[in-house]
């Protein structure tokens, strides 16, 4: 048994925290954003007054946060994680964050004779709940293996890509491939239902050939069926596209068709749609088509 920190309770890390519950360890928590989970606290897991006391209880503090200033606040705020951090323990930041970012707090980290892990997942809130995520870690050999047994309790798809803000490189790329991928998918199925075919039908077809994905499967169904309740948040994936372009702009890197996509989510925001699951960007080339899918 482990004592783990747990800190971002969510959508994503309520159930990844209740896999390591399950597995046997002993959770540390305090509030960030979302009420504690009350099935947690009735498991067992400890609610701590600060991050700090999560850090100066746990072995490995992990953080599942939605955005680099988020991240930046649970560690280094006056009550931080690293106020509470002593020798030889380990943070795994699993939210998916700048890669330029993640390489300061893990020097940061560092600096605390501590390692520090990025490990940012894919698959969603399914995917947590299944304990099926794909992690995608950067960071030091040892600590990976240390470590692997407490992420083998979340996902199923495990890589150490390479030192740290690998994961999260691998992570953006992710997001990268998903929106185009997703685009495509709306633009097929906004052609398809304006020349006057059914495109239930065709999604049907095109399932069984090289055009099918699981983003045809699953969010070419959310687009036909108006299912856009909140799975994966649009302004999430928008703020994922972001960190991508800006990542780019350092790299002297040109992603034209990522920075297409970003504006149909943009527009998507624009219109209240900003916690609504990302497939319906759909509805943004539906107003210019003046034709609806569903």
């Amino acid at each position: 048994m482990s004592k783990i920190g747990f800190i971002g309770l969510g959508i994503m890390g309520a159930p990844m925290a209740g896999h390591l519950q399950a597995g046997g360890h002993q959770l540390f928590t305090v509030k960030h954003k979302s009420p504690l989970p009350q099935a947690l606290l009735e498991g067992g897991t400890t609610a701590c007054r600060s991050g700090r006391e999560v850090a100066e209880q746990a072995e490995v503090i992990i953080i599942m946060v939605p955005d680099s200033p988020d991240v930046e606040r649970v560690l280094f705020d006056t009550e931080g994680v690293a106020a509470g951090l002593s020798t030889g323990k380990t943070v795994i930041d699993m939210s998916s964050i700048s890669p330029i970012e993640t390489k300061v707090f893990a020097s940061r980290i560092n600096e605390y004779n501590c390692d520090y892990l990025d490990a940012p997942v894919s698959g969603g809130e399914v995917g947590a709940k299944a304990a099926t995520l794909t992690i995608m870690v950067g960071g030091p050999q040892a600590a990976y293996e240390r470590v692997k047994p407490l992420l083998e309790l979340m996902g199923k798809n495990i890589t150490l890509v390479g030192e740290n803000a690998a994961g999260q490189t691998a992570k953006v790329a992710n997001q990268i491939i998903v929106a185009l991928t997703l685009e495509a998918v709306a633009e097929a199925l906004v052609f398809a239902a304006k020349a006057g075919v059914d495109p239930s039908r065709v999604r049907e077809a095109l399932m069984g050939g090289f055009a099918g994905s699981r983003i045809l499967e699953v969010h070419g169904e959310r687009m036909i069926k108006r299912a856009f309740d909140p799975g994966f948040r649009i302004d999430l994936h928008q703020k994922d596209l972001n960190v991508a372009l800006t990542g780019a702009r350092a790299l002297g890197v040109s992603l034209p068709n990522t920075a297409a996509t970003q504006e149909l989510f943009n527009a998507c925001v624009g219109h209240g749609w900003s916690n609504l699951d990302h497939s319906v960007l759909v509805k943004v080339l539906e107003i210019m088509a003046e034709h609806t899918v569903g």
